[in-house]
């Protein structure tokens, strides 16, 4: 029944997106997925990916019929194009195997075996969709936000020493190999999740069951909250806001080279293109959600996921896509979202409960400060720059504490009984 529900809910929310996305005269989720049966896809690797979550709940001969099935699709629809001299990607045989697998579950499964490949395919569909879903929602966040904040944001990254002015200057110092590693690590934040989340569910073909608590779970809820703040609190970013790539929309060209003056932020108008995509930010909470769940597995999943947190922060700040300011709001509000999904996971104690009020409330105060607070912030950096990183500090901090207290292998050992017998075997 939960899960139906969801699956109601998130169709009528599809639904919705689409006949918005076409009042501005673009095709919406629902359809740009139809057309990836056939057409060229956006992203062939997302699409492979999500076929790998969905084959953890099968065996391994399925898995390799799955793969050799989507393989052999690609190889089809590869040399249609290359006659016809269309657009070359790959991907549309990871999508036709997962369609077919839901057709399989409904047509040949039954009672939990049926339940649980309909969770496998639910999860693979959700993934994709998530994609598209947000591509629409960015095109409405530039059609229903003409006025942006950034200079608002920009004025109280001040306190924090302009870090993507900063880091701008360092990543256009490395050249273009460092240009496209960065970039390739923010293109591909879906596939970093998917290796851990691959990982998390590596025994729900045996067990099968789906643990109660993963990866996808928070990726979900980021995706789903986070464009909620965009519509409160519209940003473009600094390489749109003070750079080039703003055009006459810009206050200047500014980006990376000279930090922004201090003077009074106003709202200033942009164009109806550019999504309104940056407070918080989402790649950083991602890239956050990823570096959390990386810290059960092993070592080499560990630096993976520190890597990917680092890299992201460097590709965020370091193109030009988020300020500072936005950056620690990435930080928290995943840092919120985590412990609310493991709270009702486990279930909700007063720990639970103060974890996501202290986060929420830190997360508000920040967007507050930086909205009626930024000249204040601009003028005292050295007061306001170190209350900022202990906020987020104070959210880490708790976090940290309250989680090892609920990981049953951080419970201390209870001590042995004392032996009341006297065991002369032992002499």
């Amino acid at each position: 029944m939960l899960y139906a529900t969801v699956g109601v809910v998130a169709l009528g929310f599809l639904i919705t997106l689409e006949f918005a996305a076409r009042q501005y005269g673009l095709p919406g989720p629902i359809t740009n997925q139809v057309r990836e049966v056939i057409f060229a896809p956006k992203s062939g690797p997302l699409l492979y990916a999500s076929m790998a979550l969905m084959m953890v709940v099968l065996t391994w001969r399925q898995r390799f019929i799955a793969a050799g099935a989507a393989i052999g699709i690609d190889v089809a629809f590869f040399l249609v194009r290359w006659a016809v001299d269309a657009k070359m990607m790959f991907g549309n045989g990871a999508l036709w195997v997962i369609l077919a697998y839901a057709v399989i579950a409904v047509t040949r499964r039954t009672g939990r075996e049926r339940i649980l490949l309909l969770k496998g395919v639910g999860l693979a569909l959700l993934l994709v969709t998530g994609r598209k879903t947000g591509d629409a929602w960015l095109l409405i966040t530039s059609k229903t936000r003409p006025a942006v904040l950034d200079q608002y944001v920009a004025t109280a990254d001040h306190a924090l020493g302009n870090p993507s002015w900063l880091v701008g200057r360092i990543v256009r110092t490395t050249g273009p190999i460092g240009a496209h590693v960065l970039d390739y690590v923010y293109i591909q934040l879906a596939v970093a999740a998917v290796i851990v989340t691959l990982y998390q569910l590596r025994n729900v073909a045996a067990e099968r069951r789906f643990p109660r608590h993963h990866l996808v779970r928070t990726f979900l809820v980021i995706g789903l909250l986070g464009p909620g703040i965009y519509m409160i609190f519209p940003v473009v970013g600094p390489i749109f806001a003070y750079g080039a790539d703003g055009g006459h929309f810009a206050v200047a060209d500014l980006w990376p080279n000279t930090p922004p003056p201090i003077t009074t932020p106003q709202h200033m108008p942009f164009d109806e293109i550019t999504p309104r995509n940056c407070m918080p930010s989402l790649h950083t909470a991602w890239a956050t959600a990823i570096f959390l769940h990386s810290r059960k597995g092993p070592r080499t999943l560990q630096f993976a996921g520190a890597f990917w947190l680092i890299a992201t922060l460097g590709a965020t700040l370091g193109f030009g896509y988020h300020y500072g300011a936005d950056i620690v709001a990435g930080v928290v509000f995943t840092l919120t979202i985590e412990a609310g999904l493991r709270s009702l996971a486990r279930g909700w104690d007063r720990s639970g409960i103060q974890l996501v009020a202290h986060g929420a409330t830190v997360f508000a105060a920040l967007l507050v400060s930086y909205r009626y607070l930024p000249m204040k912030m601009a003028e005292h950096p050295w007061v306001f720059g170190p209350l900022v990183i202990l906020a987020m500090a104070s959210v880490i901090h708790r976090y940290m504490q309250t989680t090892k207290l609920w990981d049953p292998k951080a419970a201390p050992a209870q001590a042995p009984e004392p032996q009341l017998e006297p065991q002369p075997e032992l002499v």
